[in-house]
């Protein structure tokens, strides 16, 4: 698990008002600069294919942008589960159970 994830917590809220996520601005820098480079991977790729390169380059690049989402989901997911969660499971709000069973199948489509 990456150290970000373990050491810094998000403060969640939820009920009456608007549902959001607190993250820490460490995790969110981190975050940020992930999703920075995700979007210059994906303009190689449509520069990749502009320029007729290779098919099988092509989807080595795009499996690399798939594993970088899925570490962006993961360090998401890990700060969800270890606040939000809890937190919600500690006030007896059991629904939540429910509603990460239904976001971690999304995930895993």
């Amino acid at each position: 698990m990456d150290h970000v994830a373990e050491t810094e917590a998000n403060h969640c809220h939820h009920g009456d008002e608007e549902r959001k996520s607190h993250h820490s601005e460490k995790l969110k820098s981190d975050l940020i600069k992930r999703l920075n480079r995700i979007e210059g991977q994906v303009r190689g790729v449509k520069g990749l294919i502009e320029k007729d390169t290779y098919c099988d380059d092509v989807l080595h690049q795009i499996a690399a942008i798939q594993s970088a989402l899925n570490g962006v989901g993961k360090l998401l997911l890990a700060g969800h589960l270890k606040s939000c969660v809890v937190e919600r499971i500690q006030e007896g709000d059991m629904d939540v159970v429910d509603e990460l069973l239904k976001t971690m199948n999304t995930l895993m489509k």
